[in-house]
């Protein structure tokens, strides 16, 4: 069972490489968050990300800095900021993902079918038990 998470962590590591530039995982994390459940504040981020709110408010910053994350008036408080991505977080999500798509699409063509059946097999049911488990992606 190490080997096969072994294995399975090796391959999300190969997706991972097709550059998150300029943002880090955690901010990567937020980004794609926030484009699940846009019009969040600080504290859903926060629980989201399994993280603190000073902690997410610092990442949420470098994010505001290069120009991905707005934070809006909310309509239900006014002590409270709504938390959205910017056009250009949207497209940057946008080109990260085709780039990725593309990397495991050409992998993908060069396995046999039987390889390909059985992945997806697998795959599916990875994921059915992932979000039983509450996890879409199984990695939290």
């Amino acid at each position: 069972m190490s080997g096969l998470a072994d294995l399975f962590e090796a391959v999300l590591e190969r997706v991972r490489d097709v550059s998150p530039q300029p943002l880090s995982v955690s901010q990567l994390r937020a980004v794609v968050a926030l484009d699940r459940h846009d019009g969040v504040n600080l504290r859903e981020l926060a629980e989201r990300l399994d993280s603190t709110p000073p902690l997410v408010s610092r990442l949420c910053d470098r994010l505001e800095a290069v120009g991905f994350l707005e934070r809006l008036p909310s309509a239900r408080s006014r002590r409270e900021l709504t938390l959205r991505l910017s056009d250009r977080g949207r497209a940057y999500l946008r080109d990260l993902r085709a780039r990725r798509r593309e990397s495991i699409q050409a992998l993908l063509g060069k396995m046999s079918p039987a390889g390909r059946a059985a992945l997806t097999a697998g795959l599916q049911e990875y994921r059915a038990l992932a979000d039983a488990d509450g996890d879409a992606t199984g990695l939290r």
